[in-house]
């Protein structure tokens, strides 16, 4: 059985230019090539999962199943117009 917060590999394809840039990076800072792949997934997966979860939203937006307000209604309730 695994751990929930168990490290876990996975194999990708990138393209030859991208490893040999990750390759000279990794030996001009000593640093490993997985080290670098691991540090841009995870500085950019919350952005990947907010674009994608922003664009659920406007889809459902353009339906119109969710509505929108302007600043004016979130503001005023709140008494922080100017």
């Amino acid at each position: 059985m695994e751990k929930e917060n168990a490290d876990q590999m996975i194999g990708i394809l990138i393209p030859k230019s991208i490893s040999q840039r990750l390759e000279i990076l990794a030996r001009r800072t000593g640093r490993s090539k997985t080290w670098y792949i691991r540090e841009a997934i995870m500085e950019h997966l919350d952005d990947l999962e907010d674009i994608y979860l922003a664009e659920q939203v406007l889809e459902r937006v353009r339906r119109g199943e969710e509505s929108v307000s302007s600043i004016d209604e979130v503001e005023r309730p709140l008494e922080l117009e100017d």
